[in-house]
């Protein structure tokens, strides 16, 4: 392949727009990722991305941008997941499965309510190739706010992922990270929820941190680690389904795929000459 052919998707202003939307979302999902994967959060971006539907349905009928209805949506489930959690003795993510998973059955009936006027697709898929300057200027607020929040807090929210009991006996203030972590998680995948769509949402959510537990060990690699394989996987994904005539979305997923594959590959080397060493 000639380089005249591998710059050609850099000559149209639709691929620059979604080369640079994937490079903002990528950073602060693949922070995220990281918590959630040492926390055992993993499943939590999917239920927090199905939790919005509602939300959405709503800002539909009664004619308010939906990204408007999905923040409100989200943030209710992630205040009263916390707020139950915090007073009963069910584990956080029984309340979590709960609470999402009703707000999902809600959102499915409200959508039949409206008629099947809100197409569920472009809330599934997105639509990273068509996206708008308002769409860019979300994310990139979210981007810089959840980014900043995970750099300075880091090693505390990586204590309370670690053992959320110990952390409180230390005396770290462990509700604020917990909710911190919750209303970050949902910004993030409300940010994106426009462009990428909720199936890459939860990619993003789960792959870079995974990949990257499977290859380090420090986790303060593993943040940088899985950062990096995030941005690259957005890029080359977007930059592939070009030449290929596909959405950006399965074929970023379908790339992380393959890399998790081979480094479950690599783990498993790795594991193999130990014990036999």
């Amino acid at each position: 392949m000639s380089w005249d052919l591998l710059i050609l998707p850099f000559e149209f202003r639709f691929m620059l727009d979604a080369f640079l939307l994937g490079t903002i979302i990528a950073i602060p999902a693949a922070l995220l990722s990281c918590f959630l994967v040492v926390k055992g959060w993993a499943l939590i971006g999917d239920a927090v991305s199905h939790a919005v539907l509602p939300g959405i349905v709503l800002a539909y009928l009664i004619g308010v941008p939906l990204i408007i209805g999905a923040f409100l949506s989200g943030m209710c489930c992630v205040l009263a997941s916390g707020y139950i959690s915090a007073h009963s003795r069910i584990k956080p993510d029984t309340v979590m499965g709960v609470v999402f998973s009703s707000m999902f059955g809600l959102g499915l009936v409200l959508y039949g309510v409206a008629g099947g006027g809100l197409h569920l697709e472009h809330i599934l898929f997105g639509n990273l190739l068509g996206v708008e300057q308002q769409d860019i200027l979300l994310s990139l607020g979210v981007a810089i706010l959840v980014t900043s929040g995970v750099m300075m807090k880091w090693k505390d929210l990586l204590a309370h992922s670690f053992d959320a009991s110990h952390a409180h006996s230390t005396g770290l203030a462990v509700k604020p990270l917990y909710f911190g972590l919750l209303a970050g998680l949902s910004l993030t995948i409300i940010s994106t929820l426009s462009a990428t769509g909720l199936i890459l949402a939860i990619g993003l959510m789960i792959a870079p941190g995974a990949i990257a537990r499977l290859l380090v060990s420090r986790f303060s690699t593993m943040l940088i680690i899985s950062s990096l394989l995030s941005l690259g996987v957005m890029f080359s994904g977007i930059h592939l389904s070009f030449f290929i005539d596909s959405a950006p979305a399965p074929t970023i997923i379908l790339i992380f795929s393959i890399a998790f594959l081979i480094a479950f590959y690599i783990h498993s080397i790795r594991s193999r000459i130990r014990n036999e060493g």
